[in-house]
């Protein structure tokens, strides 16, 4: 009778220890997990969002870096995003933002590509085309420039999305979004605002970023002044 209750005395005292070493082994893990997960850096940028309870959804929602100078208003801007559906229907998503004058479908050249600039004639003259024709009615290059968001490569921004697919309109694509004539400057780092409406009342609306370098700017030349042996020479 003796044994058992000091056997059962000497088992009582080992448990405890081994749950608090077990504990301590657990612990450790999950706190080394936790930093190395914490360490981690998002190798994308961007905004993932999700509607209608998951069936549709916006994924790397981000504004191109505009260089170091920024956006100035006025300016246009390329807009990434991959839509998603989930469900066994197409689905029809229209994109706007209260920040630009309009967005845009279109291709990733035309996106990126300068705008021309209409150039003065070599002579310094007005150019002759637009002189009047000969019966007096003005000449054809009198009519206004045509819009360059009617391209053929630019459509109004609206998206069909086929059923359990996803369309993608970044630039590691054809075609991405465009927001035309921002309303203000916009800064890296900055927000627009941008809506998606995939209709019957599900929308989204959330800050877009404005994309930031990878790596910082190069410093700027420094300024050398150079000094010649014939300076100070005044005084003596």
């Amino acid at each position: 009778m003796t044994r058992s209750i000091r056997g059962s005395r000497r088992a009582a005292v080992l448990l405890p220890g081994i749950a608090a070493a077990a504990a301590l082994l657990l612990s450790g893990c999950g706190a080394g997990q936790i930093s190395e997960t914490a360490n981690k850096v998002p190798s994308v940028q961007g905004v993932n969002l999700q509607g209608a309870e998951g069936k549709y959804g916006v994924l790397g929602v981000l504004v191109a870096y505009p260089g170091v100078e920024g956006y100035q208003a006025g300016d246009n801007a390329v807009l990434n995003a991959v839509f998603y559906n989930d469900t066994h229907n197409p689905v029809t998503v229209t994109v706007t933002s209260p920040d630009a004058r309009e967005v845009v479908l279109t291709t990733v050249r035309a996106a990126t590509s300068p705008s021309p600039t209409a150039s003065p004639s070599p002579t310094g003259s007005p150019s002759p085309t637009g002189s009047p024709s000969p019966d007096g009615s003005p000449s054809p290059d009198d009519s206004p420039s045509p819009d360059p968001t009617s391209s053929p490569d630019t459509q109004p921004a609206r998206i069909e999305i086929p059923p359990l697919s996803y369309v993608q309109l970044n630039t590691e694509g054809d075609r991405v979004l465009q927001l035309i004539g921002l309303n203000g400057a916009l800064l890296a780092g900055q927000n627009v605002t941008v809506n998606f409406d995939f209709g019957g009342g599900d929308q989204i609306t959330s800050p877009a970023p404005v994309a930031v370098p990878l790596t910082p700017p190069p410093p700027p030349s420094p300024i050398i002044e150079r000094h010649t042996e014939f300076e100070g020479e005044g005084g003596h």
